[in-house]
Parts: C-alpha cells; structure tokens; sequence
C-alpha cells in the first residue's frame, strides 16, 4: 500500500543518521536537510548528541509520534524498530535501506517477513528493504548522489535495483532529464514497481501529475497488474519505456520445436510491453533517450530533417534513421534553392542540410525556419551543433533555445561538445532543454519508439472460435505429450485455421486411393519421430503411385513409425506460427517467416495471447523478412490479412486451452490469396 505518509510526510525519522555523510546514515540526513523538507526530521542514533544540527534521540521509545521511519541500521535490529514505531509511535511508513534480508539468507527472509507482517498489521507502507530510498518534491529520502532537478513535469522513475537507479540517474542528469520521483523499491516485499503503477493509475490528475514513466525491472511478480495498469496510464495520456533485465535465458533443454527452441522469458517480456503499449530498451543510455524524446512534443511523422555543420554525424543519423524506419527525404526545388543562396559558398541543403564549420549562430536559425516554414514535407527538425574549440556557442545556444520554445515541428538538439563546451551546454540544459550527445542513440531510441504500438485493447472477440468442442477435444486427451496428427487437425479446426488436405495411414492402398482423389504431386510424411526430417521421414514432390509405394514402404521401417501422412503438395511463402506457454505471463505466440528465418535467423516477433488484429499487424511488420512477405523483386506478396487473422484466432484458442504448453504450425504456406496450415504439433500438459 502506498499512503500519504510515505509520499508527503509531516515527520521523519532516520534511524541510525549520523554525522558522516560518507555512510548511508549521514547521506540521507544531509539529503533530506539539502533537499528542503518542510516538516520536522529527526534523529535516532545511541552515540551522538547532535547529527548535522539536529538534537538526536539516542532510543526509539523516546521519539514523538513520527509519520515516516527511514532505517539505517544492521538487518536484525530492524524488525523489533518496526514493532515499536508503528505500535507505539504511530509510524505509518517505513522506507528500510537496511540489507541483509531476503536477498542473501533464509534467516534474512525470516526477518524481512516479520517486518512485513507489522506493516501489514497496522496499515503502514513498506519500501524495501535493500533499497537506496525514496525521492520526491516532498523529501529527499535517498543516500545516494546525483539529486536531480525535480520538476512537477519531470520523469517518475521507478527501479528494482538502487544501484542501477543511481547510474540510470547519472545517465539522465547528463542529458538535461528532470524528475519528479524516483522509487527505488528494492526487494519489494510490500510495494512492487506493479503496485508503484497501480497507485499512479488510480489517483493519475491530467492537470498536475507527470506523463512520463520509466522503469527498471528486474522481476515481473504479477504481469497482469503491470500491463492493466500501464496500459491505463498510456491511455490516459503517459507514456512510459522499460527495462527488463535478466531475462535472456532460452532454454536449455533439447527443445522438442522451434517454439520450445526459441521461446523465453524475454519472448514473453517482449509480449507484454507490446500489449501494454510499453517501449521495450536495453540499456541506461537507450532508457534515458526515450525518456528525453518523451519530454519534447510527439512525433507527427516520420520525416526528418538534419541541419549540421559537421558532415560526418549528419550521415551517420541519416543512415542510422533510415535503418530504423524514418525518413530523411531529399530538399529540392525553389525553397531549397531559395535557402541555398542565404548560406555560405559550399553549404548543402539536399538533406543533410550542411551549413559548414563556420555557419554560425544566425546561419542555424535561417536552416531551421525553412525547415520549420517552408518545407511541408518535414516533420521534425534534428540540429547537430558543437563546437572545435575555437569560439563559444552561448550566443548560438541562446537562438537555438528560442527556435526550440517557438517552432511547433520538434527539435532535437544534438550538442556533442559535452567537454569543450561543457558550461555553454550546461547553461542551455538549465533552461529546461534535453540534448542528445549522440545522434546514432538518439536515432535508435526514435525508432524504437515509432515502432511500439499502441496498448492492445482489452476485449476479447471470439472470432468464431468453436470453445464447447476444443474442452470436448482436451477432456479425450489421456496421456500428456505431443497429440497425434488427427487431434491436431481437430483442435486447429476449432479455430477455423486452414488446412491441407491430408491422411494418416498404416495402409498403401488408402494412401494411394487419397493421393489420387487430392492430385498428384503430393507429400509423404512419416509419423511418430517428432523430428521427421532427421530421420528422413519426409519426401516432397511425389508424382506417381508407384513413387508414393515406394516412400511408404522406407519410411513405415523408421524407427518409432506408426503410420504415414500424404498431403496435397502446394507452394508458396513458408511462414511460421508457434505459441508456448509461460507460467504468469499465460501463452506467448510467435510469427515469422518459415525455413531458414526460423530455424537459423531466429527471425521472430512474440506477442500475448489474446492478440487483436492490431498487435498481430505490429508483429508482422516488425520481422526483419517483412520485405519478403510484402513483396519484393517482381515476387507478389502474401495475404497479410489472412495471416495476421490466423494468428488472431490462434492466440484466441490458446487463451482457453491452459494445456496446449507449446504449439508449432510449421510451415504455413502462403500466397496472394490463402495462407494454409502444412506441419503443425501440439504439446499438451494436463495436471
């Protein structure tokens, strides 16, 4: 629970402050008097008389009634704190920075959960522990350095990990980011970055509270919670990135398809954010860009341009926006002529619009007003501006402050002279502006962002799925591991996924019968290997009987045979869908292209079942192979339309049949009119 005690205490107690302000306890002492914290702070330390000009209390029993406790003391002193601050002072708070809890011993967790239990036990709020603290306009509850400037517009951040919070704070400072809060939650063992959301979604006010999120995760402990309330929050106007550490693990066991093969806990972080609306980063550096551009007005458009007075970097964005799907489109004709003859003798304005070295000052602003007012196929404006040392830029720094306040297409400036004009960008960021160092980061982190969709809506349509017969269908399952062919036909079916014709036999003479009804060529397949390649159990482009005949006697002497599969051979774009089960998260479905992007590329996009035609969009224009399946060099593309409403109907199926843990439709093979399901396998665990 999240209360006013915690967010705007009138009294604080550190337990445990000190006069060294090298340690912890001396830190938050000096942080929160720095900070400005309006109430009464006081101190409980049993050695000293005063900390930091403040009359200590040398026990807890002597305290008056004091809304917040910040502990600062050794782990096994906590618990009994706690007892008496909140039975008998009335404490409805607790910010612990103490370690030594759960984190590192059982005994540790004993004491952590005897902590959460008084909390829990007089309504008291609980941060940490293992935590650096709390940080807000209100206190200063953190033992750490950089305090950022705080902002009612600034950033809320919230981290799992007090270390990489300071780091991800140093990272910020640097480029001009404000903030309004910073959580660090620590172990969590109360009030999770999942609660931290929820309580910023129940009491958002579109008036005063800040739109901008972001998020170090190092453990989804309930991925319902996040994605209801960050999708909330993104509707109501936020935005918001992340970073989920630690969850690059694939699976190290002999996975038994493609789906268990390439299927993880990232795969499902990946659907999650996706459905959630949330920009998915994977650095500090990556975070803390988004975080910028988030701060600026919203992209309209793709279409770039870059004013520079360096060659180099202007290529290098434009190369880098390009590959990230932006566009730097070329400037010609009278405006471009016109703007041409007010720069210097040897400026370009094709795009990059190069004003040279020597462009000055007044030479920027003339590029960006074109940009700005007479180029209509623009949408944002980049500035590449620095410096080689020869003169300072305050004077350039000042119009460029003014075109950024006046023009309504965004800019992003990129400063990238941080030591040699260190103080002229540091008076620019003191203006409330954010700089970009490096133009390539900057790139990757717009591209990242115009490519995360929108949340995922949170109605689930049927789309004709035949529930009452997939129950009827499971309920026959006896025994748990890969269903045969026939049942995997049956459960497709139940969502209208197309299929090629097929049979299952044990006799030649069916088989040939059908192959003859159906039209040659057709396919032979062996069942019962679940890796019917490997043993060479599949043959393609059988043409007669006696061809057929021939397969069907070799491939019933396969070791672990127990029929054969003949199927109408049929020709088109191989493309891959899978779906596996993940424990909280529920079924992560997978796309791609077929073959080799799957089995070596890995060229794959995830999503959360259930899908709506939106997300399955979003995952097929995000594959590299995208191209492939638009079309290209003469070759038609496929339907689309049908592809992304197969995986649509999938994802649906899944959501009600928990026991389907993997599933691997392999390949589906498409063209400009149908899209038809070939190989498929299930896997099923019933408890």
């Amino acid at each position: 629970m999240i209360n006013r005690e915690l967010l705007e205490p009138q009294s604080i107690v550190v337990i445990g402050g000190s006069n060294n302000v090298h340690k912890p306890g001396g830190a938050i002492v000096r942080n929160i008097l720095q900070g400005g914290y309006q109430g009464t702070l006081r101190i409980v330390n049993p050695k000293e008389n005063e900390v930091q000009g403040i009359k200590v209390f040398h026990d807890v029993h002597e305290l008056p009634p004091t809304e917040l406790a910040v502990l600062v003391v050794p782990a096994k002193l906590c618990p009994d704190t706690v007892e008496v601050l909140a039975s008998e002072k009335h404490t409805k708070a607790f910010i612990i920075i103490s370690a030594g809890f759960g984190e590192e011993t059982k005994a540790g967790a004993e004491l952590e959960q005897r902590i959460l239990d008084t909390c829990k036990q007089y309504d008291a709020a609980l941060i940490g522990p293992n935590c650096i603290g709390l940080l807000n306009r209100h206190h200063h509850s953190v033992f750490t350095q950089p305090i950022p400037k705080l902002n009612p517009k600034g950033v809320d951040f919230v981290s799992g990990s007090g270390a990489t919070a300071v780091f991800i704070l140093e990272s910020a400072v640097i480029k001009g980011l404000q903030f309004n809060s910073v959580w660090s939650i620590g172990n969590g063992k109360q009030i999770g970055i999942e609660d931290v959301l929820q309580y910023m979604d129940d009491h958002f006010n579109p008036e005063t509270d800040s739109k901008v999120k972001l998020l170090y995760i190092e453990n989804i402990a309930n991925p319902d919670k996040l994605l209801f309330h960050a999708s909330n929050l993104i509707k109501k106007g936020c935005r918001i990135a992340a970073i989920k550490a630690g969850s690059s693990e694939s699976g190290s066991r002999a996975a038994s398809s493609h789906t268990g093969a390439i299927a993880s806990s990232d795969s499902a972080v990946e659907a999650l954010f996706r459905k959630a609306g949330i920009v998915r980063c994977h650095s500090r550096e990556e975070l803390t860009t988004v975080g910028c551009i988030f701060t600026l007005p919203p992209l309209t458009g793709k279409r770039f341009a870059i004013v520079t007075h360096a060659g180099g970097p202007g290529v290098m964005l434009t190369d880098a926006l390009s590959k990230g799907g932006l566009e730097v489109p070329k400037l010609e004709g009278e405006a471009a002529e016109e703007l041409k003859s007010k720069l210097l003798p040897g400026s370009s304005v094709a795009n990059p619009i190069d004003i040279l070295a020597t462009g000055t000052g007044e030479i920027l602003v003339t590029a960006i007003d074109y940009c700005e007012n007479r180029f209509d196929d623009i949408d944002a404006i980049a500035v590449i501006y620095g410096t080689p040392g020869l003169i300072t830029l305050y004077e350039a720094y000042e119009l460029l402050d003014k075109k950024i306040r006046e023009c309504r297409k965004p800019i992003f400036p990129i400063l990238p002279s941080l030591h040699t004009a260190g103080p002229e960008v540091a008076e620019f960021l003191a203006k409330g502006h954010v700089n970009f160092s490096d133009e390539v980061t900057l790139a990757t982190a717009l591209s990242q962002i115009m490519r995360t969709p929108k949340p995922a809506p949170p109605e689930m349509q049927l789309y004709g799925i035949d529930i009452p017969k997939l129950n009827k269908i499971i309920l026959g399952i006896e025994e748990n591991g890969y269903v045969p062919p026939q049942t995997v036909r049956e459960i497709l079916s139940c969502a209208g996924i197309p299929l090629v014709p097929e049979l299952v036999s044990t006799s030649k003479e069916e088989l040939t019968a059908f192959a003859e009804h159906v039209g040659y060529p057709v396919v032979a397949k062996v069942v019962g290997p679940i890796h019917k390649s490997d043993v060479g159990g599949v043959t393609l482009n059988i043409r007669t009987p006696e061809h057929l005949a021939m397969e069907f006697n070799r491939m019933m002497k396969i070791e672990g045979a127990t029929g054969v599969l003949v199927q109408k051979m049929l020709r088109g774009t191989e493309l891959f869908i899978g779906a596996k089960y993940e424990e909280r998260f529920g079924h992560v479905v997978l796309c791609g292209l077929g073959g080799i992007f799957v089995e070596v590329l890995k060229d794959v996009q995830s999503g959360l079942a259930p899908l709506s035609y939106g997300e399955a969009y979003s995952m097929i224009h995000s594959l590299r192979g995208y191209k492939i399946i638009k079309g290209t060099r003469g070759q038609a593309g496929i339907n689309e339309q049908k592809y992304a409403e197969i995986i649509v109907r999938l994802s649906t199926l899944l959501r009600f049949a928990t026991e389907i843990k993997e599933i691997d439709i392999n390949p589906l093979l498409a063209d400009a009119n149908d899209v038809v399901a070939v190989d498929a396998r299930i896997l099923i665990e019933k408890k």
